[in-house]
């Protein structure tokens, strides 16, 4: 599928959702914990957590385990939940250094293998489907720190959905985790939507193939594919926000 931009239809959406606010803090909270369960459902099912989204509601509400399902699956759920409360700390500021991205993997992985949680790779990967090689492990602390850097720069520049779509990308292609990386990447971009107050946007994992396409573009230098799925994933969201926000303040 061919994504067109959507970036000026979100913006006009934006307008709507910002004289909308204050919400309350009941309404608040509830599109916290809705944006929880979507947010690690499709994040955990795009890397195969074979975990449902009312599976995975069942894992975080009620702390009980899904029979037949893999242990993994479950630690990968409550590891992004606990990445999502960092998250949604973060997004209270307007920073994003190398500690934040590190702490967000951190969290995520460290039921998973505590050693290697929120800490570069000392081993080379391969990213399967694509001809692109990330940087070797000596390279990584050099490449995340030129990353970081450029960080302020690129937010001025850029609209923040490109931004957020460039954050996406060089975490991406960095590739500075052993494993996780495409989990905190899209951590890392809901991070920079929220500072810009736009809401969590989810990628369905019924676009997956999408969504590898356009990384793979960028990893060849063309980041508007890329530019343009978000944008239009951002609408979707804010569609869904609006939604809600009604059905809320209705209550």
């Amino acid at each position: 599928m061919i994504f067109d931009n959507h970036i000026k239809q979100a913006d006009e959406l934006q307008q709507r959702i910002n004289a909308m606010r204050p919400l309350d803090r009941d309404a608040v909270l509830q599109l916290q914990e809705y944006y929880r369960i979507g947010l690690t459902y499709s994040s955990n099912a795009l890397e195969g957590n074979t975990l449902t989204e009312s599976e995975t509601k069942v894992v975080l509400e009620d702390g009980l385990t899904i029979g037949g399902k893999p242990l993994r699956d479950h630690l990968e759920a409550l590891g992004h939940s606990a990445a999502f409360d960092k998250l949604l700390q973060l997004a209270q500021g307007q920073h994003i250094d190398e500690t934040a991205i590190l702490e967000l993997h951190r969290l995520f992985y460290q039921r998973i293998d505590a050693d290697t949680a929120g800490h570069f790779r000392t081993k080379p990967v391969l990213i399967t489907g694509t001809s692109f090689v990330p940087p070797p492990p000596s390279r990584v602390p050099e490449a995340m720190q030129a990353f970081v850097e450029a960080i302020p720069c690129q937010r001025q520049e850029l609209h923040p959905i490109a931004f957020a779509a460039w954050l996406h990308i060089r975490l991406a292609n960095i590739h500075p985790f052993i494993d996780g990386n495409g989990r905190t990447a899209r951590l890392l971009m809901n991070l920079a939507l929220l500072q810009s107050g736009y809401p969590i946007t989810i990628i369905p994992p019924v676009i997956r193939g999408d969504y590898i396409t356009a990384l793979q573009a960028s990893n060849k230098g063309d980041s508007q594919p890329f530019v343009n799925l978000l944008s239009s994933l951002v609408v979707e969201a804010q569609k869904d926000y609006l939604r809600l926000a009604v059905h809320l303040n209705e209550a």
